[in-house]
């Protein structure tokens, strides 16, 4: 049964800019800014890493162990089912890591039958609900923990399969700095983009693709952030989730 939340909550963070004439949706996330933020007393900056499919790359997971970075997770059933020692490494930090949900099989949540970077979506609300769905119980089953936060493959959606996602009861998470341009830029790119992030910034990257040079920049971003003093925040921060009046 669909649960409805706060519409009001969730479109006060999204900008929605129409993905080239498709009628397709990329939303945006940032943090708002406080008045100490607007002062220049303290830069916080998200990052997020989608965990796909296939392996995990432990060029970043040991990084941000050994910097002691928060960080948001999105992992798909798919990827918990073969990286069980990196989600060992992910529960035993729970000061560090914050879980949310990338899906069941990595399926664009998309309900009209398009292909979205020559992936098929979903296709249909139904199909939707049951990529959201299958991504959140397996969240739960290895964790615990429900899940708050939804991206979905490719991270582009339609208006109708948002409302459906928030009924569900998650939030959809864009964000404002595609890090590593899905994994294929290279070490130099990519980390010249993490390390460029702003206060409020929502950093995108990947964390499943261990023998992409992206993989080495995220790492050498992180680096340079950490060395400017930015605080990391996670999507779980109580400025990404403001009290309703």
């Amino acid at each position: 049964m669909l649960k409805p939340i706060a519409l009001a909550a969730l479109f006060a963070t999204l900008a929605m800019p129409a993905f080239a004439g498709t009628g397709l949706l990329e939303p945006s996330l940032r943090m708002p800014v406080s008045k100490a933020q607007a002062k220049g007393a303290l830069v916080r900056v998200a990052i997020t890493l989608d965990a796909c499919m296939g392996k995990t790359d432990f060029r970043i997971l040991n990084t941000l162990v050994q910097e002691k970075i928060p960080a948001t997770i999105f992992v798909t059933a798919r990827w918990l089912k073969h990286n069980s020692d990196a989600l060992a490494i992910l529960m035993a930090h729970p000061d560090l890591f914050e879980l949310e949900n990338h899906g069941e099989n990595h399926i664009p949540a998309v309900d009209k039958p398009v292909s979205i970077y020559g992936i098929a979506a979903a296709g249909s609300e139904q199909a939707v609900v049951q990529e959201v769905e299958g991504g959140r119980q397996a969240i739960l089953a290895a964790t615990g923990r429900q899940p708050q936060w939804f991206r979905g493959a490719t991270a582009k959606y339609t208006n109708t399969s948002m409302t459906t996602i928030n009924q569900l009861g998650e939030r959809v998470a864009g964000y404002s700095i595609n890090g590593d341009g899905g994994s294929l830029l290279g070490s130099a790119m990519t980390a010249k983009h993490i390390a460029s992030a702003k206060d409020g910034d929502v950093v995108i990257s990947h964390i499943n693709q261990p023998t992409h040079e992206a993989g080495e920049g995220v790492v050498k971003g992180l680096l340079a952030l950490k060395a400017r003093g930015v605080t990391f925040v996670r999507l779980d921060d109580p400025a990404f989730n403001p009290p309703s009046n």
